[in-house]
């Protein structure tokens, strides 16, 4: 006699255990893949305890029958892999005289010797090793997060008017952190990064600044530039008798002056120059040197641009990862949730339809995990190929912004030192003047003549080193606007098309995964 279930004739076959689950073999080529991830997802493997033994009708979902490889980012800057190399970009291979390099093992150490803090300080060292590209040969260093500043300071300073990489901040709280694994962590993996750009850039990565930091044992000394305290106090002592003489420059090589002013030890320099830059926006004469580079000023003002689109998409790639995760989040938890009822159906099963009824539902269940697993997988190669890339220019947009700075700074110095020499020019044809006047001899007349004469000698040396400074900067940003065009263009291709690569096939693999799902419920239509 029947029961309420359904006429046996309409119920299908309850599916086997090898159809409802197919496994992971060692054999399956993409098993490595998945292998780490599933093995640890409380999703895919859960628990011991969450079933009973007469639960053994829910094994845990497979995805060898659903395997889609990704498209890896072909930009080496958006590689975070260890082993990844400082010079795989986009074709560029043979830009770089580096074939690996990598950081790793960060190491606590006390500095009981240069420390004001009782009892030492700590801090960490990394380990660093390169690979030479020429002969394949391998060197080992150890620097600490000091040492990477020092490196950032020399390369700022020899390679004014590039763009060069940023290096990582010091962080404000680091004192509060700095025994958290993760924090050590992030500033490996950002150091690592850090140095494969420099490597990859066409001047930075042959200097002989990059070669000592990477190649040579021992400590780096610290830049005198580097040193503040010792900047303002000479900058002091100095000060007096550059007040009261006639002399801005001389006590010091011409060459000096190709630097900041706010980076060297002259405080008059420092003030000289303020003054030029207010009279620059203020004042109702024209400097005698202006920048007239139409070309620059355009690229400057499309620069602005571009730093204001990178940040309106990369805030829109922000909310697709995030809407990408809360998919794949939800549809792992209505996996979970069907499994949990599955169970509950599956042991307070009386009817055969009953169980049919779990059957289906654990089909559904599966392919929602597989449906999540697929989502997050997706959300990992957007952030690689969209999200990273993004990020990546805007840092670079600063680093332009920096190389702008340097150029109006060299300019500015120029612009100083010109209007200086028409001052004593100016001041001679007066005393000049004075003297011719002047029946006999006027000795501190012509001693003061005398030094202001030295001091234009001074003062037009340094004049010819800040116009080679300035010429050179204007050089290097040539050089390098066409490099960020052409690498722009290759790298936003390649953001785009893996974007669009990776899209496609997961959510082919996705749609697939509910088209099995629809063809074997299709009994219920």
């Amino acid at each position: 006699m029947m029961g309420p279930e359904a006429p046996s004739g309409l119920d299908p076959p309850l599916p086997s255990e090898s159809s409802a689950s197919l496994p992971l073999t060692s054999s399956s080529p993409s098993s490595s893949i998945y292998h780490s991830t599933v093995s640890s997802n409380p999703l895919l493997f859960p628990s011991s305890s969450s079933f009973s033994s007469s639960s053994s009708f829910i094994d845990p979902p497979s995805y060898a029958d659903a395997v889609f490889r990704p498209v890896e980012p072909q930009n080496g800057r958006n590689s975070t892999s260890r082993s990844s190399t400082a010079s795989s970009r986009s074709g560029r291979a043979s830009t770089s005289d580096y074939l690996e390099i990598t950081v790793t093992d960060p190491r606590k150490e006390n500095d009981y010797g240069t420390s004001l803090v009782p009892g030492g300080s700590v801090y960490f060292t990394y380990h660093i090793t390169t690979r030479v590209r020429v002969t394949a040969t391998a060197f080992s260093v150890r620097r600490r997060f000091r040492d990477f500043v020092t490196l950032a300071d020399r390369l700022a300073e020899s390679y004014r008017g590039c763009f060069i990489p940023l290096r990582p901040d010091k962080s404000v709280v680091e004192s509060q952190v700095m025994q958290k694994q993760e924090f050590v962590e992030h500033r490996r993996e950002a150091l690592e990064k850090y140095l494969q750009r420099l490597a990859a850039h066409p001047v930075v990565g042959r200097s002989e600044e990059l070669r000592v930091f990477l190649q040579e044992q021992g400590k780096l000394p610290l830049m005198p530039t580097t040193d503040v305290a010792s900047r303002m106090l000479d900058g002091a002592v100095r000060l007096p008798w550059q007040l009261f003489g006639d002399r801005a420059y001389g006590s010091s090589a011409p060459q000096e002056v190709v630097q900041p002013a706010r980076g060297g030890r002259d405080l008059l320099r420092m003030f000289k120059e303020l003054k030029q830059s207010v009279s620059n926006d203020w004042g109702g004469t024209k400097p005698l040197v202006v920048e007239e580079d139409k070309e620059f000023l355009e690229r400057k003002e499309r620069t602005q641009e571009l730093t204001l689109q990178l940040n309106a998409t990369s805030e829109q790639a922000e909310e697709l990862v995030k809407a990408q995760h809360d998919i794949g989040e939800t549809m792992g938890e209505l996996g979970l949730a069907l499994i949990k009822l599955i169970k509950l159906e599956n042991d307070e099963a009386v009817h055969v339809s009953q169980r049919v009824g779990a059957a289906d539902t654990k089909i559904v269940a599966t392919a929602a995990v597989k449906a999540s697993r697929f989502y997050r997988e997706l959300n990992s190669q957007t952030i690689k190929h969209l999200q990273e890339t993004l990020h990546e220019y805007m840092g670079l947009m600063l680093s332009i912004r920096n190389a702008f700075s340097e150029r109006s700074d060299a300019l500015l110095t120029l612009q100083t030192l010109l209007s200086d020499l028409a001052s004593l020019h100016a001041r001679t044809e007066r005393l000049e003047a004075a003297s011719a006047r002047v029946f006999g001899r006027d000795e501190s007349r012509i001693q003061r003549l005398e030094e202001i004469k030295k001091t234009i000698i001074v003062t037009e040396d340094a004049k010819e080193c800040a116009s080679r400074e300035y010429e050179k900067i204007k050089e290097n940003n040539r050089n390098e606007f066409e490099r960020f065009d052409k690498e722009r263009q290759d790298d936003f291709l390649s953001m785009l098309r893996g974007l669009a690569i990776n899209q496609a096939g997961y959510f082919e693999k996705i749609a697939d995964v509910w088209g099995t799902v629809a063809n074997e419920t299709r009994h219920y239509a």
